[in-house]
C-alpha cells in the first residue's frame, strides 16, 4: 500500500515528481491558445489550513526497513487548496484538487484513486464540502477516474487555459 507524507510544494520530493508531471508526454497536448502551460504551485496554498500537497512513498521493500522513506520510492503526488470565499454566505468551503498524478511505471494499481480519496478526505478535515478539479480532454483516464469516484461535469470554475472540462463533488 502507498505511503502519503504531507510536505511542502517547495520540497525536493514535491519539486521532483511536479518537474516529471511537467513534462510528462501526456501533457503535450495542444490546446486552442496553444501548448500546455506548466504552473507551479505556490508554498503558501498548500499549508494547512489553506491546503495541503501529498508526495506518495512505494511501499519499502522487502530488503529496507519498514517505513524507512530510504526503502521506498516517491511515485506521485497531488495537492488540495482552499479556493477564494464564495460569493454569499451559504456557499459551501471549496477546495481545488491539484497535479495528481502517478509515474507511469505505477499506474494501474488503483494509487490515484486512493491519492484522490485521500486528499478529499484531507479537503474535509479543513471543513470543505465541495471538492472540484478541471482537467483535460485528452486525459481520458483521468476523466475517468474523476467520473467514477462521483465528480459531476460543472461549468468552468475558473480560466485555466489548459483544461477543457471542470468536475465537482460534494464531501
Amino acid at each position: 500500500m502507498p505511503q502519503f507524507h504531507a510536505v511542502s510544494v517547495a520540497d525536493a520530493a514535491a519539486l521532483a515528481l511536479l518537474t516529471e508531471y511537467f513534462s510528462s508526454p501526456e501533457l503535450s497536448f495542444r490546446q486552442p491558445q496553444g501548448t500546455y502551460h506548466p504552473t507551479y504551485p505556490l508554498a503558501e496554498q498548500f499549508v494547512p489550513p489553506q491546503g495541503i500537497f501529498l508526495v506518495v512513498l512505494d511501499e519499502p521493500t522487502s530488503d529496507g526497513p519498514a517505513g524507512n522513506d530510504a526503502s521506498g520510492a516517491y511515485v506521485g503526488c497531488g495537492g488540495i487548496r482552499r479556493l477564494g470565499s464564495a460569493e454569499g454566505e451559504n456557499e459551501p468551503v471549496r477546495f481545488e484538487v491539484k497535479h495528481l498524478w502517478i509515474q507511469p511505471t505505477t499506474r494501474g494499481r488503483g494509487w490515484g484513486r486512493l491519492l484522490l480519496a485521500e486528499l478529499e478526505r484531507r479537503a474535509a478535515e479543513l471543513g470543505g464540502a465541495e471538492v472540484v478539479l478541471d482537467t483535460n480532454v485528452v486525459l481520458a483516464t483521468a476523466g475517468a477516474l474523476y467520473q467514477s469516484t462521483g465528480y459531476e461535469s460543472i461549468p468552468s470554475y475558473n480560466d485555466n487555459p489548459n483544461a477543457t472540462h471542470w468536475y465537482c463533488k460534494r464531501l
